[in-house]
């Protein structure tokens, strides 16, 4: 598989969310506004692609006895690095996120690349692998946001992660009288999961027919030749 291949993978075909269901505990606590959708994403893209390169240099040095906790090191060193970054320059959204940025160590997600990715190439795939599963959480998380805040609250607005005061844009499109509190609640983001889940099994297997069907067109013609 080509890197530009691995790195689309990870944005479609194996999201980390809705392909792979990995990081669903921080996915549905967090996915209330887009505030807290964007600023987890670009965490969590932060981490992996840092440990991915990291792991990715040193997985010759490391023994296989002791890589799982050397990964974990890692992961965490990492993390609490850009935990205090939100605490110091993003007050507002540390409290918003809580304890699901610590939580980020424990993240299926990051270990998962890094055992089953980082662990066996090259720095330069595994920064790439990194981006493109980052990338992918970040359009899970973002567009289950999206969603859950539309139809709970009727309104899709974010403000300034550095100055909560400072709103960058509030657009109501649902009049308040036709809102579903319902989507704010856990419930809600199990069905938003569930709907968004399906959507993207459903494409897959529709590409997967179009493939096998296209195929065997062409095998029907090299045996007629």
């Amino acid at each position: 598989m080509n890197r530009m291949q691995n790195f689309k993978n990870g944005l479609i075909k194996d999201n980390p969310v809705f392909g792979l269901y990995l990081g669903l505990c921080s996915t549905l606590a967090i996915t209330t506004s887009i505030n807290n959708a964007i600023g987890m994403g670009v965490a969590v893209i932060f981490v992996l692609i840092l440990s991915n390169m990291i792991i990715s240099a040193i997985r010759k040095l490391v023994p296989d006895e002791i890589r799982i906790p050397v990964y974990i090191v890692i992961i965490a060193t990492l993390v609490k690095i850009i935990q205090m970054l939100i605490q110091a320059y993003a007050p507002a959204l540390d409290s918003s996120l809580g304890v699901f940025i610590p939580l980020i160590v424990v993240n299926c997600i990051i270990l998962g690349r890094a055992e089953a990715f980082a662990s066996k190439n090259g720095v330069l795939d595994s920064a790439l692998d990194g981006v493109g599963m980052g990338l992918g959480y970040l359009l899970a998380v973002l567009s289950m946001s999206v969603i859950r805040q539309l139809l709970s609250t009727g309104v899709l607005s974010m403000t300034n992660p550095f100055n909560e005061a400072q709103v960058l844009f509030s657009l109501r499109l649902i009049p308040e009288d036709f809102t579903i509190s319902m989507f704010s609640s856990p419930l809600g983001a199990f069905m938003t999961f569930a709907c968004l889940a399906a959507g993207l099994t459903a494409y897959k297997l529709h590409v997967q027919k179009k493939e096998a069907a296209a195929k065997a067109a062409a095998n029907s013609q090299e045996a007629a030749k």
